[in-house]
């Protein structure tokens, strides 16, 4: 399968360079014929082979079109080493899964199943991790299991970095950060993979410890966001969430802190948890949420440094996540009689803000919602 990874690296570096000298030549791309005649006799499956020039020509033909978008970021496809080819597909046949999985043309293949799998297989994925570890991928077509609502309240949260989530019902996630409780021996080990020699095996050992530590990070941020999600999909029938573009952000600031949060990954849990758990998600404009009042609507500066938001116009006095929440939900249920939001009872203020935005100006006693183990 190591080999089989080699070769499929080869012929992408190949169907690439003919691409490019192509251009180079005539001004035109390969069409995806002539790439699928070019992946003969590779000593890969056939499939899996097309299936490689497939990805080369959708990858070019995305680039020019974002190109002509005006998406000036937009890169060309890339030359790989056999650390970025990481996977075998196999998008129709050549592969049966019983007690052992076998695979064309390698056999069967000893596997552990995670869970059973329900309908029919349609696509095989085989993937290496940086580890050394191979995890075989199924897609499978089922019947959709939609769900009537689950008959919970509505919220909005606002996600962040000091707290990850902030619920419009006043609960708190507390933002675990992962990478801290790993960094130290990432970067140990780190240092030990730079005193080997380059192309020696001690090198090479070194480096896989790396990735099985970068390994375990990533596999304890997603069991926490599962669950998270899972219990966030149960407790409520409407989860109301800001369309962040989580990789711009990122690449201004706080990217270490924003990928070690989870936020896009979480809104993608969200989403496809929902339906059938009986839970409607809805994602809204992200624009001022935090400077606006949920409850006359002023507009008023909010610096990072500022936690708490001040309305001179209304004495509203609450936590800046909080009010954001509020202004979520209160956005996505815009003309629904059944909004909860706070702007939807400015006028006979209830228990909750009496609780949150106490005339002594303290803040209301918020709790923590901790995920389902």
């Amino acid at each position: 399968m190591c080999q089989h990874l080699w070769l499929a690296k080869n012929l992408w570096n190949d169907l690439l360079e003919h691409s490019k000298e192509l251009y180079r030549n005539f001004d035109k791309f390969p069409t995806r014929n002539s790439l699928q005649l070019m992946v003969k006799d590779t000593g890969m499956f056939s499939q899996t082979s097309q299936e490689i020039a497939h990805r080369v020509e959708n990858g070019i033909w995305r680039y020019m079109k974002l190109r002509k978008a005006g998406n000036k970021k937009a890169g060309f496809p890339r030359f790989r080493s056999a650390d970025r080819m990481k996977s075998l597909n196999y998008p129709q046949f050549g592969f049966f899964l019983e007690k052992k999985l076998k695979v064309n043309p390698f056999g069967e293949i000893p596997i552990v199943r995670h869970r059973e799998v329900n309908g029919k297989i349609k696509t095989l994925t085989l993937k290496r991790e940086a580890s050394g570890k191979w995890f075989a991928c199924f897609a499978v077509e089922e019947p959709p299991a939609i769900r009537l609502a689950n008959g919970g309240s509505r919220i909005g949260i606002d996600l962040g970095l000091r707290v990850l989530a902030t619920l419009s019902n006043g609960s708190k996630i507390n933002n675990p950060r992962h990478i801290r409780k790993h960094q130290e021996k990432i970067a140990f080990l780190q240092r030990l993979s730079n005193r080997k020699k380059k192309g020696g095996k001690n090198r090479v050992r070194a480096k896989q410890k790396v990735a099985v530590e970068f390994e375990k990070l990533k596999n304890v941020r997603r069991d926490f966001l599962h669950k998270l999600s899972k219990n966030l999909v149960d407790s409520y029938s409407f989860i109301a969430l800001e369309d962040l573009a989580s990789q711009e952000l990122a690449e201004q600031n706080f990217g270490k802190q924003i990928y070690d949060a989870g936020w896009g990954e979480l809104a993608d849990m969200l989403r496809y948890k929902a339906e059938s758990a009986g839970c409607e998600i809805m994602f809204v404009n992200p624009k001022d949420t935090t400077k606006t009042c949920c409850i006359c609507g002023n507009m008023a500066d909010m610096p990072l440094a500022v936690r708490i938001y001040d309305c001179h116009n209304c004495g509203n006095h609450m936590d800046r996540d909080l009010n954001a929440a509020y202004n979520i939900l209160k956005r996505a249920t815009a003309g629904s009689a059944e909004s909860n939001a706070c702007g939807d009872v400015s006028k006979k203020t209830s228990v909750k803000q009496e609780a949150i935005a106490s005339p002594s100006g303290r803040l209301g006693q918020f709790t923590t919602l901790q995920p389902l183990s």
